[in-house]
């Protein structure tokens, strides 16, 4: 068991976020970044060619067994336990990865600004390293305690180097000096709040960072914009009624797992680029 100590607990409500914290052990990392490699390698399905990076930048735990191994890793989930409780859905599992000496970022915003979940406080992002995360190569940045205001307002720029779907940030002045890095050594993950401002700076040094950034939610959560959502249960259970249950799927690229994540993208879609009469990427 790895719950999080009282401490731990407390100072995540007070700051917004917690780092480093265990995730991978040295098995586990290996075998993840062998199964990321793999996939890298292989074309991706005709039906999927037109969708970013391979699907690894959106929803990819409903096409990658070893994304969902990594999310429901039990050192993870008795941790992301202590902050959500026993009941745990998993809503999104995303990677980010930035090549060697690119400019590649991801400007101030806060992760629930577009989802259509509302200002809930039962959702969580635990971000793992995959490899070393550094201020060199573009770790987390994080704004202490300022998950305790509401959505603040965004702006997009869909700019080229921004890995963010739709390049947004905060519209608010944000003091520089306030920011806290977040490094990482490989295997180690953060833990942070949806409404959190935070942001990662281009990786100028000579390796690939790559972290893996796996969002949770409780089953009270639901969506307030779209029609439907969708979500995979990871711990305990999920009577609410609110969400289109994800299976983990098989092996990579799985038929019916393909058409489920060409559902569920397109309904996200439809929430996360409303209002702009683009899509998503």
């Amino acid at each position: 068991m790895q719950h999080l100590s009282p401490q731990q607990i407390k100072q995540y409500h007070r700051d917004g976020y917690l780092y480093p914290l265990p995730a991978l052990d040295t098995s586990e990392l290996t075998a993840a970044l062998t199964d990321l490699e793999a996939v890298e390698n292989r074309p991706v399905p005709a039906e999927l060619s037109l969708l970013v990076s391979g699907c690894l930048r959106k929803n990819a735990m409903y096409l990658f067994p070893f994304i969902s191994k990594i999310a429901h890793n039990s050192r993870v989930l008795d941790q992301v336990e202590s902050i959500l409780g026993q009941n745990i859905l998993l809503y999104a599992a995303d990677f980010f990865i930035k090549e060697p000496q690119t400019p590649h970022q991801v400007t101030w915003h806060q992760d629930l600004t577009y989802w259509g979940l509302g200002e809930t406080d039962d959702q969580i992002t635990a971000w793992i390293a995959l490899t070393e995360a550094n201020t060199a190569s573009g770790c987390m940045r994080f704004v202490p305690g300022s998950h305790k205001q509401q959505i603040v307002g965004h702006h997009d720029s869909y700019a080229s180097d921004n890995l963010l779907s739709r390049g947004q940030e905060i519209s608010v002045d944000v003091n520089e000096s306030d920011a806290v890095h977040a490094p990482l050594q490989p295997g180690e993950m953060s833990l942070h709040h949806g409404r959190l401002f935070h942001a990662s700076g281009p990786n100028n040094s000579s390796h690939r960072r790559v972290g893996l950034a796996i969002r949770y939610i409780t089953p009270s959560v639901k969506q307030l914009v779209g029609e439907r959502d969708f979500a995979m249960v990871a711990r305990g259970r999920d009577d609410s009624g609110h969400w289109v249950h994800i299976p983990i799927p098989s092996c990579n690229y799985e038929p019916s797992a393909v058409g489920l994540y060409l559902q569920a993208s397109s309904e996200q879609d439809k929430v996360l680029m409303r209002n702009t009469g683009q899509a998503a990427t």
